[in-house]
């Protein structure tokens, strides 16, 4: 039998709700099951006044709601579902009507797409010196340039690819075997950014430039704002820097 809680959900569980785990009282725990003929769409039954909407979709979901109930969008990654891109909620007659007035991305004159905007980037840098203090037993890779990650988001994921698991990381820190697969996450306001470890494995550290190696992690889940120049340490050698991109890197990364 299926329940609906007080967010509206329908749940196969009858205590807590499975997509939002909100108490269901035990007077709606079965209720009529309603015909495909009433069934309401998806976008509606699942609208939810005062609640986080999708940017993918555009559909309302409870303000805790890890996962868009509509197209599964990530809300903590910021990322759309796997194998999809952004989009938004077909309202037209038909889809083939409402696709012809969708608004398209601005091209060049060869055909191709304007480039994506940023201001800031990531440098991420394989650092012995925060290698000698993990005493890592995992060979450390040559250090060299820093790769420049373009931050494109305001909600930045650090860690390691996981296909199984569908986490992709926008710094993806990989071979560096001491990084958690969501190992921390990068958020900004436009001018301001701060750095929250996620219950790593090894946790996430910051210092200043002029600052020694970092002995003590950042707190677990308490978002840490960075102070220009400042630099994270996660794994084994990995070291995140975060800073404004220049002028070159905006047209060439782009």
């Amino acid at each position: 039998m299926i329940a609906v809680c007080p967010a509206g959900h329908s749940s196969l569980a009858q205590d807590y709700c499975d997509v939002c785990g909100r108490p269901i009282d035990s007077a709606t725990a079965a209720p009529a099951p309603i015909s495909a003929s009433t069934a309401l769409p998806a976008s509606t039954a699942t609208s939810q006044p005062g609640g986080q909407p999708c940017p993918n979709c555009g559909t309302d979901n409870s303000v805790d709601a890890l996962f868009c109930e509509n197209c599964g969008y990530d809300f903590t990654t910021g990322t759309p579902p796997r194998g999809q891109v952004a989009f938004a909620p077909v309202t037209g007659p038909s889809a083939d009507q409402s696709s012809a007035s969708q608004p398209v991305a601005p091209t060049f004159g060869n055909g191709s797409q304007a480039p994506e905007t940023f201001d800031w980037v990531a440098e991420v840098w394989i650092d012995p010196a925060w290698y000698e203090a993990q005493q890592s037993p995992d060979p450390m890779p040559s250090p060299g340039l820093p790769a420049v990650i373009p931050l494109q988001s305001k909600s930045i994921l650090v860690g390691r690819i996981s296909r199984s698991r569908n986490i992709h990381p926008q710094i993806d820190c990989e071979p560096d075997s001491g990084v958690s697969r969501r190992q921390s996450q990068l958020t900004t306001d436009g001018s301001r950014w701060w750095v929250e470890d996620l219950d790593s494995a090894n946790g996430t550290f910051v210092a200043a430039a002029t600052d020694p190696i970092p002995s003590n992690p950042i707190p677990v889940g308490v978002k840490h704002e960075l102070a220009a120049d400042d630099r994270i340490y996660v794994g084994a050698w990995t070291r995140i820097v975060i800073r404004r991109a220049t002028e070159d890197e905006k047209t060439s990364l782009g």
